[in-house]
């Protein structure tokens, strides 16, 4: 981006405590500053606001220069996939609570953006997948994920098997409770907690990790981001498979969900001077060390 006059579409968080007046705040700001506001439509109608332009997905992906997310990191996976055929670069204010991708404190949203609108910022592109639902050779669901996606059971359910082929090349069988797909940016969400390494966002992998596996020897494994990888639902009741926990599909039996990298990529704008490494250091609380009357406990 240039330091000229822009538009700006400002995507928020729906149903949280101060979104629209932390929206109109920023919209005004942008404004006056010599930008064209526009809100992204569905935003636009839960906060009920009638004094800027509105646009949809499609709309926004024409004729905007950059899209401001207010939020969490939920809210920023569901606008990155839908914007992300159309190249606009992201903006990520945290108004949740994590805050890995929406990396811009409440608190200096209007001198940060200030600067990262005169073009003083780091910029990164991401991946993500694709993934589609077959049953008897017919496509019943299409999907992207921007962090993972995940085929698990039920929760009354037992142990669901699992059939995995890499590049049409026999992996394994596995019990489990399920199975996450992941990207380098979802290697901090789910797939941590399931026990994954964490890759930084600029190698190009995949991501397999086991939930709970049976058999203690079904470790988390690292593939080329060139992987076509085949699932098929062998046994297990009450299957289902979601794209980042937003958009699910229920699964029968010898169902496959054929799963690549996709064709699209995510920019992100960052602050000036932003780190991996310092994200980490701050979420993952890497900066904190016992005291010296803990340790001697």
């Amino acid at each position: 981006m240039t330091s000229s006059a822009k538009t700006i579409a400002l995507v928020g968080k729906y149903n949280a405590a101060g979104i629209t007046e932390s929206l109109t705040e920023l919209a005004d700001f942008l404004s006056k500053a010599g930008h064209t506001v526009v809100f992204e439509e569905e935003t636009a109608q839960n906060i009920l606001l009638d004094a800027y332009t509105v646009m949809n997905v499609a709309e926004i992906g024409k004729f905007a220069n950059a899209a401001i997310v207010l939020g969490g990191d939920g809210t920023m996976l569901g606008i990155a996939r839908q914007l992300a055929p159309y190249n606009v670069p992201l903006i990520g204010i945290n108004q949740g609570r994590l805050g890995f991708i929406t990396d811009i404190p409440m608190d200096r949203m209007f001198p940060v953006i200030t600067e990262m609108l005169e073009g003083k910022y780091e910029s990164e592109r991401r991946s993500l997948l694709q993934g589609i639902v077959v049953r008897e050779g017919n496509q019943i669901f299409s999907g992207m994920a921007f962090n993972d996606i995940v085929v698990s059971r039920g929760a009354g359910s037992g142990m669901v098997e699992l059939r995995v082929d890499v590049d049409h090349h026999f992996m394994y069988n596995q019990r489990s409770d399920g199975l996450i797909v992941s990207t380098p940016t979802g290697s901090t969400a789910y797939a941590l907690s399931a026990g994954g390494p964490l890759l930084h966002p600029s190698l190009s992998g995949i991501v397999m990790v086991p939930i709970a596996p049976h058999a203690l020897s079904n470790r988390p494994i690292v593939l080329p981001d060139s992987s076509e990888i085949v699932i098929e639902i062998v046994a297990g009741r009450d299957i289902s498979v979601n794209f980042d926990m937003q958009s699910f599909a229920s699964l029968m039996y010898q169902d496959k969900i054929m799963i690549q990298r996709s064709a699209h990529t995510i920019t992100f704008l960052h602050p000036r001077g932003w780190n991996y490494y310092d994200t980490l250091r701050e979420k993952l609380h890497w900066n904190e060390y016992p005291s010296v009357e803990g340790a001697l406990r």
